[in-house]
């Protein structure tokens, strides 16, 4: 059958975007699953600290170092392929990731999810974009988008948590391979073709300094903790890793096909909103990574439990999502980002004070509630206004852009306030009663905060952990509460107002449909 450009009917339109959302769920349950199971697999496999940190980072990595040769390869070869073939491979490391047995097997097999990842996530973007041509469909096709987001961040702890409490861990790795497959199912019956056949070829150049820039950056914040952040390995690997990102910019200024137009982050509505997905990701990332640990190590709730308790920040994010994609047409980018973004800030502030006794139904809930509808604001108008300075023909590229911001921040999240947290509670720990322990002892105890919960075997040792725990949490709080109000203050000045969509100026390029 030769390509038409027939418009696709509203129901053939809204069952794409329940294809690519459904894909978007696989993704989105990964993340929250694998956190809820962290303590698990600090008991089970022996990880500490670091080695979690690079169990989540493995995935973030590899996702946030392909992603831009993701949406490209998609753009260049098709995006129905593309996705097919990043379900089928995500399912298939996912399977893998469920029968290792040691930590760095594991990071090995989420490096591998992680890839995929990065095919999958950008061509759904893109795919939403080229089916919704009119703006005002396509922003309400970005907030379901958004919603599904919020849908997986909250089934995923409870699902997750439920899991866990009837099988092993790798049993959140087995739960991924069914929602994949039927994506990559329902995306070989629905989704059509289309392509933008004047994509360049892959910046190999380009593609090996982002990733070797993201992999020295990541690696040297997250051994900082034992090396010493003053430590002479330390700030080399700072030093090389902005070495490498100038090298990059010099590259991709040079190239005659760069994978990522640097010059695209001149247009605020770009760069700002780059940003602002680059914090929000930031900071729930590493919420999510200490929030799991703070509810089953300290305040000794089960997996189930804590998965349900991570639920209303999921919910307001999916709510947020919806209400973000409706309100920034009408009112501009502007004000709904940087009130997200305030919101944000101010939610985590507020759990820089909590306690190991804080009430969750009368304090926690709230802070989650004002936490899921500032990253609502800020996710879905953000999105949208990086899709609407490209035209739809290379929707691969925003999207891509869009992602990459994601998982960069999810990436330094995990790393950031992860080495944060361990650099004050390995500090606070020595000091208390833990430092009477043989040395062996007392270094597992810093490194493992699960080995250091085993250890507390007498109400003055717990009592010491806890002590350095919450002081841990409270200092990676303040420094994500500041960096988000930081980026209020960016997003307020230099967003845009109301957006003029230059997608629109240009049509959509015509979609191959599926042959029967």
């Amino acid at each position: 059958m030769s390509p038409s450009t027939t418009p696709l009917s509203r129901a053939r339109r809204l069952a794409i975007l329940a294809t690519v959302c459904t894909a978007v769920l696989a993704i989105n349950l990964d993340t929250t699953i694998v956190n809820v199971a962290l303590p698990s697999m600090s008991r089970e496999l022996g990880a500490g600290t670091r080695t979690l940190q690079w169990i989540v980072d493995g995935y973030n990595l590899a996702f946030a170092a392909l992603v831009l040769v993701g949406g490209s390869l998609s753009d260049r070869f098709g995006r129905r392929p593309a996705l097919i073939i990043g379900l089928l491979g995500f399912a298939a490391t996912s399977a893998i990731g469920a029968m290792v047995g040691n930590g760095g097997a594991l990071i090995v097999a989420r490096v591998g999810m992680g890839t995929f990842a990065a095919l999958i996530f950008p061509t759904t973007l893109s795919i939403i974009s080229n089916t919704f041509s009119e703006r005002r469909e396509r922003a309400a096709a970005l907030g379901v988008w958004g919603a599904v987001v919020g849908i997986g961040v909250a089934a995923g702890p409870v699902t997750g948590g439920w899991l866990l409490g009837h099988f092993y861990w790798g049993s959140v790795f087995w739960a991924l391979v069914p929602v994949a497959v039927i994506a990559a199912g329902l995306a070989i019956a629905l989704v059509p073709e289309s392509r933008d056949p004047g994509t360049p070829r892959l910046d190999r150049p380009g593609l090996l300094l982002s990733a070797s820039m993201l992999t020295v950056l990541t690696y040297t914040i997250i051994e900082a903790p034992e090396r010493g952040w003053a430590s002479a390995a330390t700030i080399g690997g700072f030093l090389a890793a902005v070495a490498l990102l100038a090298v990059f910019v010099r590259q991709e200024r040079a190239a005659v096909h760069p994978m990522l137009d640097v010059t695209l982050f001149k247009d605020r509505r770009f760069s700002a909103a780059s940003g602002a997905v680059t914090l929000t990701f930031f900071a729930l990332a590493g919420f999510i990574f200490l929030i799991t640990q703070y509810f089953q190590f300290v305040r000794g709730y089960g997996t189930l439990s804590t998965g349900a308790r991570i639920l209303p920040v999921a919910i307001c994010i999916a709510i947020a999502s919806v209400l973000g994609a409706i309100l920034a047409p009408r009112i501009g980018t502007k004000v709904v980002v940087a009130t997200g973004m305030t919101l944000f800030g101010a939610a985590f502030l507020w759990i820089a004070s909590v306690d190991v006794n804080t009430s969750y139904a009368h304090v926690i809930v709230p802070q989650m509630i004002l936490m899921g509808l500032g990253m609502g604001f800020i996710s879905t108008p953000a999105t949208e206004s990086i899709l609407l300075v490209l035209p739809p023909s290379r929707a691969g590229v925003g999207s891509a852009v869009n992602d990459a911001t994601r998982e960069l921040g999810g990436t330094l999240g995990v790393a950031v306030v992860g080495s944060v947290f361990s650099s004050v509670y390995a500090a606070h720990l020595g000091e208390g009663l833990f430092a009477r322990l043989p040395g062996t002892a007392l270094a597992q105890a810093k490194d493992s905060v699960g080995a250091a919960t085993a250890m507390a075997t007498t109400g003055q040792l717990h009592q010491a952990f806890e002590n350095a725990f919450m002081a841990g949490l409270h200092t990676s709080c303040l420094v994500i509460g500041i960096v988000c109000w930081v980026g209020a203050l960016g997003s307020a000045v230099f967003l845009p107002g109301r957006i003029r969509p230059v997608a629109d100026l240009e049509a959509p390029p015509a979609l191959e449909p599926v042959c029967a």
